[in-house]
């Protein structure tokens, strides 16, 4: 297998260790967000380069093991989880590129991209690319049972941010998503104020 693919089978076989598994299903959790993130790459943009294919495949490689009951509840907790968590996915995905051939370069690279390093102010195409990818994961795979914990105003708050992050082609991807109810009018309120 050339290194690409390697690399990729490699992190899959990391995300079937997830012991958190889709009731209808049976699939481990992982897997499938990482399965739903490269469907959503691919109707992002339609030629990624391998270096995003690894970033994207691996952004959640082996979260499990760091729960976000791990961390203080609350805003700062809930940052300082998410950040300790993309370095730890970074370093693991890096060291699986190394083992299956990617050059040291591209490794660093996806390990940039993993940490979302160059999203800000629009510095990195791909990290936006990925970060509108995870966005649409979010909409398409957690949004209707995320919703039911919060009031509409907290929603509508959350999803208006959300969108702002969102690049033109990000937004209309998400704007095609199929969603019915309460989450259809709360994506459309945000919609229409973001």
């Amino acid at each position: 297998m050339d290194p690409l693919t390697t690399a990729l089978t490699k992190i899959d076989a990391l995300h079937s260790e997830d012991p958190n598994k889709l009731t209808d299903t049976n699939i481990p959790y992982e897997l499938h967000y990482a399965e739903k993130m490269t469907s959503y790459l691919y109707k992002h943009t339609p030629n990624p380069s391998p270096v995003l294919q690894l970033a994207i495949r691996a952004q959640h490689l082996k979260r499990w093991e760091v729960p976000r009951g791990t961390y203080p509840d609350g805003k700062i907790g809930y940052y300082s989880w998410r950040t300790a968590v993309a370095r730890r996915q970074a370093e693991i995905a890096m060291k699986v590129c190394l083992e299956s051939g990617i050059g040291e370069a591209e490794a660093e690279r996806v390990g940039r991209l993993i940490r979302k390093e160059g999203l800000k102010g629009g510095e990195d195409a791909e990290a936006q690319i990925l970060e509108d990818v995870a966005c649409l994961v979010f909409l398409d795979d957690q949004f209707e049972k995320f919703q039911e914990n919060y009031d509409d105003n907290k929603v509508v708050d959350i999803l208006t941010k959300t969108l702002k992050k969102m690049s033109e082609r990000g937004k209309e991807l998400a704007m095609g998503l199929k969603m019915e109810g309460r989450p259809h009018e709360l994506v459309t309120r945000a919609v229409n104020g973001a």
